[in-house]
């Protein structure tokens, strides 16, 4: 009996909690706020990998005129849990775009992102948001 008058506010002050956005940082004298977006694409293909040339050229052709200001890339070696529960280890090309916080810029990632998966048979890239501070 108490959950039925106690359940509804409660749910909806949760759901209302939830729809918060996320504050910018508090950021210091001289530096503005950022989005710092990693992304890791895997490299096992069906039938090879991802070529270092494929890379190259992805990045060169899609992320530069994207992000033409900048971008941090790096090879690693992961592994993560694919769709059919097997553990899947793998070379990742793994990118870094700092970007304003806008539109336009979470457009042009989820467009790399949809691009990649298409051109390379990717059942999955990893995308990992950061809101952060940053000063040239």
């Amino acid at each position: 009996m108490t959950c039925f008058r106690l359940c509804p506010p409660l749910a909806l002050a949760l759901a209302l909690g939830a729809c918060a956005s996320v504050p910018p940082p508090d950021c210091r004298t001289g530096e503005q706020p950022a989005i710092a977006d990693t992304l890791y694409f895997g490299t096992a293909r069906p039938g090879g990998t991802v070529s270092r040339e494929a890379w190259e050229m992805f990045v060169n052709r899609e992320v530069t005129p994207r992000f033409p200001k900048g971008l941090t890339s790096w090879q690693a070696s992961g592994q993560w849990q694919g769709a059919n529960g097997a553990i899947e280890r793998e070379t990742a090309h793994v990118l870094q775009v700092v970007h304003p916080d806008s539109a336009a810029g979470d457009r042009a990632i989820r467009d790399l992102v949809s691009l990649y998966k298409t051109s390379f048979e990717q059942e999955a890239v990893l995308r990992v948001r950061t809101r952060a501070c940053v000063s040239f």
